[in-house]
């Protein structure tokens, strides 16, 4: 896919040029130093700013949004951010908790926007039996036209069947994987999304041309970074996209 540009902006937020169209992913652009609350006792603190501000990226055709209710996926800037696109693809609780353009996929759900394919892939937020408590999530396959594979967005998930199942649904040319290992000091050693030795086994299944961490780092509640993840894959595996500088991967 010679025509795929990525920026990252932080954290979960990419912007992905394909195919003429240009989609957004879970828009965070608040300022750092905010504590956000993620529900029974549970917060964060955001600590890195966006690399480029909402009023820098131009014309958005859509808004890839794994999830509405945590502030590090949508927090108060990108909240505000969505009216101004035509369509925000979403959870379907999700979709009519923000109404207006919202549209919600249920998993293996497809929508188009302009000459992209969107199909809603499983995501699991936390440990098994957790999505009560967590919240819905989804991913996101992207199949341009006349393209025989896709990107894949993880969205934020533990490593679990639902996940695996894109492997056997999909041939994945570059994976943008959600890590970070987020855990809670209240819940303790629970993880409720994918460390580097999760998403190493993930790979080896998925088996994708190009692999691109997002989801890692700007906030208090990660608990692996950048070393944490390059030490669990073979050198020169994962391509690690500079912020805010458009990268054609």
């Amino acid at each position: 896919m010679n025509d795929l540009r990525i920026t990252h902006i932080g954290g979960p937020t990419t912007l992905i040029e394909l195919a003429g169209v240009r989609l957004l992913t879970d828009p965070t652009f608040d300022e750092p130093g905010r504590r956000y609350s993620f529900g029974l006792g549970t917060s964060s603190v955001k600590t890195a700013g966006p690399a480029v501000a909402a009023g820098e990226l131009g014309p958005i055709d859509a808004v890839l949004l794994t999830h509405d209710h945590h502030g590090d996926n949508l927090d108060v800037a990108g909240r505000a951010l969505l009216p101004s696109v035509p369509v925000v693809l979403t959870t379907v609780s999700g979709a009519r908790r923000l109404g207006g353009n919202a549209t919600g996929l249920a998993p293996w759900r497809t929508a188009r926007v302009g000459e992209i394919e969107v199909t809603a892939t499983p995501a699991r937020h936390g440990p098994p039996l957790s999505r009560p408590l967590v919240g819905e999530a989804v991913g996101f396959a992207l199949r341009p036209p006349g393209s025989s594979s896709v990107i894949w967005i993880s969205g934020d998930t533990v490593l679990f069947g639902g996940v695996r199942q894109v492997a056997a649904r999909f041939t994945v040319d570059t994976a943008i994987l959600h890590l970070g290992d987020v855990r809670f000091g209240l819940t303790g050693p629970i993880s409720y999304t994918m460390n580097g030795r999760d998403a190493a086994g993930l790979v080896e299944s998925l088996r994708p041309r190009k692999v691109v961490p997002v989801h890692y780092e700007g906030w208090s509640h990660f608990h692996e970074g950048r070393a944490g993840v390059e030490a669990a894959f073979p050198p020169g595996t994962l391509t690690w996209l500079t912020p805010g500088v458009p990268t054609t991967v």
